[in-house]
């Protein structure tokens, strides 16, 4: 897992339309909040996913744009964005490839099964690259206005 104070790696993923997209394509003026998230219309992540829906302006207003990443395919996620009218970016991740980078593809367990897969994690990144604060194994319930706090806090507003 990346930690703060570090730079983040370099990306280039295919969006929900499969444009390539990086960093640099992604970030608003201010930064870029990325947040890894298993699986496309999962409760826990279609909760996530509509909590940064809905305050998307007040990280906007910040000059920070929000990306989420999973192994889900674009199609996939075209449905996920439509359905939930979600009006940020998601890159899919199919070979975890930046999920690797990212450090959040590791060893789960679940009901006595283990296997590999996303632990739900944020990052709150500036628009040098230099990350700012790591969420590990987030648990969504207030986990978006504790980012949207934090980051209005770290930005000094």
């Amino acid at each position: 897992m990346l930690e703060a104070d570090t730079t983040i790696p370099h990306f280039s993923q295919p969006d929900q339309n499969g444009e390539m997209q990086s960093f640099e394509s992604l970030k608003g003026e201010r930064g870029l909040i990325i947040y890894f998230y298993p699986k496309d219309n999962t409760p826990g992540c279609t909760t996530e996913a509509k909590e940064f829906r809905d305050e998307i302006t007040g990280f906007r207003e910040l000059g920070i744009e929000i990306v989420g990443i999973s192994k889900d395919s674009a199609r996939t996620h075209t449905n996920f964005i439509s359905k939930h009218e979600l009006p940020f970016t998601l890159l899919s991740d199919p070979e975890a490839t930046m999920c690797e980078a990212f450090g959040v593809w590791q060893e789960k367990k679940n009901y006595g099964k283990v296997y590999m897969g996303i632990v739900r994690t944020t990052y709150l990144v500036d628009a040098d690259g230099t990350l700012l604060k790591v969420y590990p194994k987030v648990r969504v319930k207030a986990h978006v206005e504790t980012v949207l706090a934090d980051t209005r806090a770290l930005l000094g507003e």
